[in-house]
């Protein structure tokens, strides 16, 4: 015998349908358990919609209920175990109305379960579109970025004059540069003085003196001892002087004053004394010449004050594609400042494409990070390359320390957008449905609950504030999103460092919203242990 349940009716493997007794599943067990007759199980639809076998199948439940009770007594309303129920829908009160409301319910539920499905059908094909739209728009954007960044970079070296001293002004403190330079200074200043001259003109004054011809001789063979000892002299002095706080003074001073006259003459702004005319670069000597006037009244000189103003232009290069390279000067103008506007506007049309737009987020993050990724490995297979094909007198360390002075501000660009990348795609997936995700959340969650727990067992009251987080907690997320990227987007050249601190600024911000209104419960303060109570009662 099957036993029934505390109502009545006995459990079945079917779910229970919205007017009470559960539906059979049509087996024969089934059939047994319900205590209803053959009429029951074909009254009971594939769907579980209720007809006139409904109400058969809740004559036989209510024949069923009685199992364990008083016999009920014989009728024609409780048929015996073998004998077939007579159908209870015509006796039953309202019974064609509702099998009429029944009817149209279930044509309605399968036009639309059809309805569904045809829509279900449709999906894929426009899915498949959307994500393949998507996948080339985010390898589109990993392209751009690779090539913004060096836009970027070679934008502000080629126009930036604060930004270019910046990264080659400390070469003038560096031993290797140092060292090449007193070598190069030495080299010229002996190719300048003939040794051997000099010695031979020491001989012959020697001879003319009356020194003896074999002292006069000695002196002759002295053109080797004599230049080496003369090139140790001068590259000691000339140490002396690249090493020097003046040689580092003098040498920014030069840098800023030659990329300041190379951006005027391919930027044709700025006047002073350095003009692009007719594919020429050309210097005014006009101010020169008046400074020398100027020194030479103040030093007493006075028919110096008649001389004139004179503006005479000294050609120093000139060159028929100087029209070109003006050309590709403003090109990179354009690229330096469009470039990143162009890559956002495009990951934001990839992510609003794809049919998952948190997964597009976390693919266009990780296409730039690997983009990032081969332009730094880029970077460091061309310095070898570099070094690899010196000229033979250069020295490999001085050449080093320039290309890498020079490309500075592009590796810390490349780490920075690196950063960027993965810390924005970390984010995406962490507000995702992943067991990893959901974990973190909900751990972060649970900790933000028991400090709030903690503050308010101290006396912590959040007062009308809570409820005001607690309505506009969506909005106040996507606020702080919204302030930190127009922060970061206007910070003038951030680095590594910056990208952390405003990563950890951000989730301060959102634990705090999470504090004031917290998503998850407090844990239960700890009951006393029976031992204390004991004491205690004691």
């Amino acid at each position: 015998m099957t036993p029934t349940g505390p109502d009545g009716p006995p459990e079945s493997d079917g779910r229970p349908g919205p007017d009470g007794p559960p539906a059979s599943d049509g087996s024969p067990g089934s059939e047994a358990g319900s205590g209803s007759g053959p009429d029951v199980g074909s009254g009971v639809g594939p769907a579980g919609a209720s007809g006139p076998g409904k109400e058969a199948a809740a004559a036989g439940a209510s024949g069923a209920s009685g199992l364990g009770k008083e016999p009920a007594a014989p009728g024609p309303s409780a048929p015996g175990p073998s004998a077939p129920g007579p159908s209870a829908g015509p006796s039953a009160p309202g019974g064609p109305a509702a099998a009429g409301e029944e009817s149209e319910e279930l044509a309605a539920l399968h036009r639309r379960v059809a309805q569904l499905e045809a829509r279900e059908k449709s999906r894929p094909q426009h899915h498949r579109l959307r994500t393949t739209g998507s996948v080339v728009l985010v390898v589109i954007v990993s392209i751009l970025s690779l090539l913004a960044v060096i836009a970027v970079w070679a934008h502000d070296e080629v126009t930036d004059t604060d930004r270019f001293v910046a990264s080659m002004a400390p070469l003038a403190r560096n031993p290797d540069v140092q060292n090449a330079l007193a070598n190069r200074i030495t080299n010229a200043a002996i190719d300048q003085i003939d040794v051997k001259a000099v010695v031979n003109d020491l001989s012959s004054a020697a001879a003319d003196q009356g020194v003896p011809p074999r002292l006069a001789q000695l002196l002759g063979g002295l053109t080797g001892p004599l230049e080496s000892a003369l090139t140790n002299l001068v590259h000691s002095a000339a140490e002396r002087v690249v090493t020097s706080d003046a040689f580092a003074t003098v040498w920014e001073t030069a840098l800023r004053a030659g990329h300041a006259s190379m951006v005027k003459a391919l930027t044709g702004q700025g006047g002073g004394t350095v003009q692009l005319k007719n594919d020429e670069v050309t210097i005014d000597i006009g101010p020169a010449v008046e400074r020398v006037k100027t020194q030479l009244v103040d030093a007493g000189f006075g028919p110096a004050s008649k001389i004139p103003a004179v503006h005479t232009d000294f050609v120093v290069f000139s060159s028929p594609d100087l029209a070109k390279i003006k050309s590709g000067f403003r090109l990179l103008e354009v690229l330096g400042n469009w470039m990143p506007v162009i890559v956002v506007l495009v990951a934001a049309a990839g992510v609003f494409t794809a049919f998952n737009r948190r997964r597009a987020l976390i693919g266009a993050c990780l296409g730039i990070g690997a983009a990032m990724l081969l332009l730094g490995i880029a970077l460091a297979v061309f310095r070898s390359y570099f070094l690899d094909h010196l000229p033979a007198d250069a020295s490999p360390d001085a050449a080093a320390a320039v290309y890498d002075a020079l490309v500075t501000y592009l590796r810390r660009a490349v780490r920075v957008v690196g950063v960027l990348a993965v810390v924005v795609a970390l984010g995406a997936f962490l507000i995702g449905p992943s067991r990893a995700a959901v974990t973190v959340r909900s751990v972060s969650g649970h900790g933000v609950a028991a400090v709030r727990s903690a503050a308010d067992s101290a006396g912590f009251r959040a007062g009308p504030v809570e409820p005001f987080v607690r309505r506009w907690k969506r909005w106040i997320g996507i606020a702080v999103l919204l302030v930190a990227a127009l922060v970061f987007a206007f910070w003038d050249h951030p680095s590594g460092v910056v990208v952390f601190w405003f990563a950890v600024v951000v989730l301060a911000a959102f634990a705090v919203r999470e504090f004031l209104a917290p998503s998850y419960p407090s844990p239960p303060p700890a009951a006393p242990a029976a031992g204390q109570g004991r004491t205690a009662d004691a």
